[in-house]
This record gives C-alpha cells, sequence and structure tokens, in this order.
C-alpha cells in the first residue's frame, strides 16, 4: 500500500481532545466550577476505553493551558489538587490496560508534588504497549513551538548542529510531541469553535470536529459521532482525490 492510501485509514490514529464546557455545566446545575472539572474526570475515563476500544493508538487530552493560570488562584488551585487526586486514584487501572501516560507542556511550572506525581505515573507505566496518552498541562502551542526553536538554537551555538540543518523534521522532532505522528481528529467540546493554542504545530493537517455537548456530557455516541466524521472524509495531504483514489487500488 501506499504512503497516500495509507493515509486513508477509515480510524484515526491520533485523536487530540480539547475539554470545554466544565464551568458551564456545574452554572448550569448551580454548582461551582470545580464540581464541573471533577465530573469531566468520568468523561476522561469513558474516552480513554473508548479510545482504546476504536483502535486509536494515540490519545492527547488538553487539560490545562499556558492561559488557564489567569483563571482565579481558587480554581487553579483546585484544578492542580484534582489532577493529584486523579492520577493517584486512576493510574493503576491505566496500568492494568496496558496505557501508557505521558504529560507535555512546562512542567516545571507546576508545584513539586504534581511532578513527582507525574513522573511516578510515566515511570509506572513506561514499558506499557496499548493506548498512547498524552496529557496536556501548562501547555500552549506557540510555546511548544518557541521552546523547541530555542532547543535547536542551543544546538547551533554549541557547535552540535548547523543553522542550515534546521527544517521541518528537526523541529518537529524537538516539539513536546515528538516521535509521535500528528493528530488525525481533533475533537472540541462544548460549542466554540477554534483550537485555542493547542497542537498549533501537530493541527496542521488534522480534521476538526466540534459539539455544543459540554465535556461532562461527552460520551460513547458523541465519539463515535466525530470517528464517523472523520471516516467520511478523504485525506489528500496535497494530493488530488484522483491521486487518492487511484493509491487505494
Amino acid at each position: 500500500m501506499s504512503d497516500i492510501a495509507a493515509n486513508n485509514a477509515s480510524a484515526p490514529k491520533h485523536v487530540a481532545v480539547i475539554m470545554d464546557g466544565n464551568g458551564r455545566w456545574a452554572r448550569a446545575r448551580g454548582k461551582k466550577r470545580h464540581a464541573g472539572h471533577r465530573a469531566g474526570v468520568n468523561s476522561v475515563r469513558a474516552t480513554v476505553e473508548l479510545a482504546a476500544e476504536r483502535g486509536v493508538s494515540y490519545l492527547t487530552l488538553f487539560a490545562f493551558s499556558s492561559e488557564n493560570w489567569q483563571r482565579p488562584k481558587e480554581e487553579v488551585s483546585s484544578l492542580m489538587s484534582l489532577f493529584i487526586e486523579a492520577l493517584r486514584r486512576e493510574v493503576g487501572e491505566l496500568h492494568r490496560n496496558n496505557v501508557r501516560l505521558r504529560f507535555i507542556g512546562a512542567r516545571e511550572q507546576l508545584s513539586e508534588r504534581l511532578m513527582r506525581r507525574i513522573a511516578e505515573a510515566e515511570q509506572t507505566t513506561a514499558k506499557n504497549t496499548g493506548l498512547m496518552l498524552n496529557v496536556a498541562v501548562a501547555y500552549g502551542g506557540r510555546w511548544d513551538i518557541a521552546n523547541a526553536a530555542q532547543v535547536l538554537a542551543t544546538r547551533v551555538v554549541s557547535g552540535e548542529i548547523d543553522a542550515a540543518d534546521i527544517n521541518e523534521e528537526a523541529l518537529a522532532a524537538e516539539m513536546q510531541l515528538g516521535g509521535t505522528p500528528d493528530p488525525d481528529l481533533l475533537i472540541r467540546t462544548g460549542g466554540e469553535q477554534r483550537i485555542s493554542n493547542f497542537l498549533l504545530w501537530n493541527l496542521a493537517y488534522a480534521e476538526l470536529w466540534f459539539t455544543d455537548v459540554l465535556w461532562p456530557e461527552f460520551d460513547k455516541a458523541e465519539f463515535d459521532k466525530a470517528l464517523a466524521y472523520y471516516a467520511e472524509k478523504q485525506r489528500r495531504f496535497g494530493h488530488t482525490g484522483e491521486q487518492v483514489e487511484e493509491a487505494k487500488c
């Protein structure tokens, strides 16, 4: 099978998700925002299970952005506590289900306690061979690109590489998802239709699927709608539709 045909398999290999709407879900029920974030953990668990069942190899979740540090201190503190609690409660189950867990983002901005929990979770699941679950925390797409450029610039200054060696492949290798296939499908819940500084480099060719459903209510039916939407798309990557069809033969 040619590369063109390989890129047109019906199931996405890598799905990225912007989990939006926790706060609005809570507000609609007369609850504080942290109740929505806590409810959203159930949707995370269900989505991880569904991704594995549907044959997805990589799942990347946008849990906390660079911009989210600007939210009220009480909400940020609650989120950080929830991350720690979720890691303590969920890692064992992820490990038993052969899920490998990896965190991307500026983790040095996190508390020492949370960084320690993250490192332990990654180490526990490091040898697992099933679904790769990437969780973006303190992550921003512009930061990711700038950070990768800085790494390459440092290597140029040290004489390790020449400036002429910097190309798309070199930059991609230094991104947070370096070595991971780019997302085929981006799902965003909550009704907004933008990517909000998430994986700016990696989403260049992703199919985008938006739903009004708030994250705590995201379920199997919605996930399957997104996969069905993706399955209808012809992935051309710059080729013509005729070339794609010919490559299938």
